[in-house]
């Protein structure tokens, strides 16, 4: 049967990177099931548990995955580990007999979604390092490029372009910051039994030995293990690990959203790529929708919440394990590290073909950026003996004045106003007033600092401590 007669969901094929989706398959998950099998077997041999033939039968079997085999025995079982041991252990007729002893499945299931999780990551951090490089590229490119900043979405005062840029890549580089933290805390169940005591590995080799061990797992599998756990690791880790990827979500989302509302054609500052044959719209040939954005935004908005449902699974597991938790995480874990690598791949063909329409921004600024001056010729009128408030009233006046015309669609006349009315030029002239309003002038610390933190990141990911 044609796979697509059937519901698909979309993170299978259309969201996410081939490499994403990968780690999170049915066959990677089941060949690290058989890899942690095949530690377990290692280490027990060193205590004389299991021949060091058993152990070399069994790593030559890692790879051969057969699905539909264990599937058909889940069915009669209904138990997934269960029957992929059973999968396993029937091709290795000298070895099957030896796996899995002392263990309870989540020794299995929980150690392999610890290094799921961590590859994951390791993922995201490779793509998230690309993007804000790709980032400071462009914040220095327009560092020093002026545009009208926005307040309340209201015209305020000028900023530059490259802060604007800054902001959001600030905030990446937090979140890039936190998943490398969280994912260098990633840590495994261990190899603890049923409620974690570890009872059933000291029956099988002495409790004086376990410690030295587990040890050797952990060497192994190159994972750190809580020291203390249930049947599972603590459900705060997925909890700690999504709220991590939600924060980066939240940055990704405002880019997104800014980008949405700054391509609007009352502003059309900059805009998303539009390919030579994009289709807009099936109704309206003219239209050129911010469609990347905007699935950006909507996918960040459904990432937002498994972070609630991961702290339910951590609130809510009873006593040392409730199984509650075990349906959702086949969906919440690959599902938001697949929205976040979605996420990543637009936002890096976003930045990558980002349109800048100098046009519209000077546009803009000739429009508004004028009101941004009375605040300094007030500023200048009152160093030099002006009322503060008798000032403030008069340039309100002229200001409100200029604000109508350009609401019917008149250029800003106000510089034009203040350079004519006589109670300013009893305090400054008409060419101070000039230099005021100009707001290559009047954009402070934005160019400086824009540079700065680019240089700063870009220092930070190319000489990594």
């Amino acid at each position: 049967m044609n796979e697509f007669e059937n519901y698909q969901s979309p993170f299978s094929w259309r969201y996410g990177r081939p490499e994403m989706r990968q780690i999170w398959s049915e066959v990677h998950k089941r060949r690290l099931w058989r890899q942690i099998w095949v530690a377990l077997a290692a280490s027990q041999s060193e205590f004389g548990l299991v021949s060091a033939d058993q152990v070399s039968e069994l790593k030559s079997h890692i790879e051969d995955i057969d699905i539909q085999k264990a599937l058909e025995i889940e069915a009669e079982i209904h138990h997934d580990l269960m029957a992929e041991l059973k999968t396993f252990a029937a091709v290795c007729p000298s070895a099957g007999g030896v796996l899995h002893m002392g263990a309870t499945s989540m020794d299995i299931e929980d150690n392999a979604d610890a290094l799921r999780l961590r590859q994951a990551m390791d993922l995201l951090l490779v793509y998230l390092k690309e993007i804000l490089l790709k980032f400071t590229d462009l914040i220095n490119k327009t560092a020093d490029l002026p545009i009208m900043a926005f307040t309340h979405i209201q015209p305020a005062e000028p900023s530059t372009l490259g802060y604007r840029l800054a902001m959001y890549t600030q905030d990446l580089f937090e979140d890039y910051q936190s998943i490398k933290q969280v994912r260098n805390s990633i840590r495994g169940k261990g190899f603890k039994g049923a409620v974690g005591t570890a009872a059933a590995y000291g029956d099988l080799l002495g409790m004086e030995n376990f410690e030295r061990f587990e040890f050797s797992l952990s060497q192994k599998l190159d994972l750190p293990f809580y020291p203390v756990s249930t049947q599972t690791y603590p459900r705060k880790q997925d909890y700690q690990i999504l709220s991590a990827l939600a924060g980066l979500g939240a940055s990704l989302h405002k880019f997104a959203f800014d980008l949405r509302l700054l391509q609007s054609p009352p502003l059309g500052e900059i805009s998303e790529p539009f390919a030579k044959k994009q289709v807009g719209s099936s109704a309206m040939p003219f239209k050129r929708n911010p469609i990347n954005a905007e699935k950006m935004d909507s996918l960040a908005r459904q990432l937002s919440v498994y972070p609630q449902v991961a702290w339910h699974n951590a609130a809510n597991s009873l006593l040392e394990r409730t199984l509650d938790d075990s349906a959702n995480r086949r969906t919440i874990l690959p599902e938001s590290f697949l929205i976040c690598d979605e996420l990543l791949k637009v936002t890096l063909k976003l930045i990558s073909d980002l349109n800048i329409h100098q046009t519209a921004i000077q546009r803009n600024l000739d429009q508004y950026a004028p009101f941004a001056c009375t605040e300094r010729v007030m500023m200048a009128a009152g160093k030099r003996g002006a009322d503060r408030q008798e000032m403030h009233e008069c340039l309100r006046e002229h200001a409100l004045r200029a604000w109508l015309e350009v609401q019917h669609g008149l250029k800003n006349t106000l510089v034009t106003k203040l350079k004519s009315d006589p109670v300013i030029l009893s305090y400054i002239s008409a060419e101070e007033i000039d230099l005021l309003s100009d707001v290559n002038g009047y954009v402070g610390i934005a160019p400086q600092r824009a540079k700065k933190i680019a240089k700063d990141i870009q220092k930070t990911l190319q000489n990594p401590a």
